[in-house]
């Protein structure tokens, strides 16, 4: 078994770790972006896959790491599990969907809240002791349903007919032109200082600098991972101003 995850703020790099370390404990958790991730996946016949929801779909960085790795999911065992702040839809289904087309079998879905990690929007915004206790719940929900699996009982949320239609008629369509690609709409303001550290953590190699301040390019995947670490608060994506820097590590 091996554990992979997309995560931008440590909230599905959590919930990945946490359940994978209860299903086996000698199992690893590795990010998508690691070099070495299809050596890895192709050494490892059951996955469980994790990544945040974005309008209730999937970050297009996963849907694009699926399918140009297309020879590599026949025969494979994924169980899909997505974070969200508020609604999730079918963003497992959306996974599941692609993956059965390349041969995958699919061992059902788990739709986790977290805190909302959208650090430029004041929606959904809660103080530290609300997001506290939204992570506790997650933990045990986690713990269930990792002794469900240990019992050979998979969650199938998101996976259903009622949830496709629930996603999409609820989000996705409504969103499509945010969750139908890259986006190009990154903006890293002057109050950069040129530290780079966005460079490093961004998982698209989406940013560079130039002339001493970080410039984006068109590949954002709306991890928010940049935005949430800035030093500067310079980069904003769906907002224009920083409300919160949204990280898991504040809410333990």
């Amino acid at each position: 078994m091996i554990g992979i995850y997309l995560s931008g703020t440590g909230n599905t790099k959590h919930c990945i770790e946490k359940l994978v370390s209860l299903i086996d404990d000698k199992a690893r958790c590795v990010p998508i972006e690691d070099p070495q991730i299809i050596h890895t996946l192709e050494r490892n016949d059951t996955i469980i896959l994790g990544y945040p929801t974005q309008f209730s779909n999937v970050p297009f960085m996963v849907r694009d790491f699926i399918r140009n790795n297309a020879s590599l999911w026949m025969g494979k065992k994924i169980f899909c599990v997505s974070t969200m702040g508020l609604f999730s839809g079918d963003s497992t289904g959306c996974t599941a969907r692609i993956l059965k087309k390349y041969g995958a079998e699919i061992l059902g879905g788990l739709q986790i809240k977290m805190p909302d990690s959208v650090c430029d929007s004041k929606l959904l915004k809660k103080d530290i002791d609300e997001n506290r206790q939204i992570v506790k719940n997650a933990d045990k929900r986690i713990e269930k349903v990792a002794e469900q699996i240990r019992n050979g009982k998979y969650p199938q949320e998101g996976l259903s007919l009622t949830a496709h239609v629930k996603g999409l008629l609820g989000q996705r369509l409504w969103f499509y032109r945010k969750t139908n690609g890259y986006t190009d709409k990154l903006k890293i303001s002057a109050a950069c200082i040129g530290c780079g550290l966005c460079i490093k953590e961004c998982p698209m190699g989406n940013i560079q600098i130039k002339n001493g301040r970080a410039v984006s390019g068109d590949r954002c995947t709306m991890c928010y991972r940049c935005i949430s670490l800035c030093p500067e608060k310079a980069i904003t994506l769906l907002g224009n101003q920083v409300t919160e820097q949204c990280r898991y590590e504040k809410y333990k």
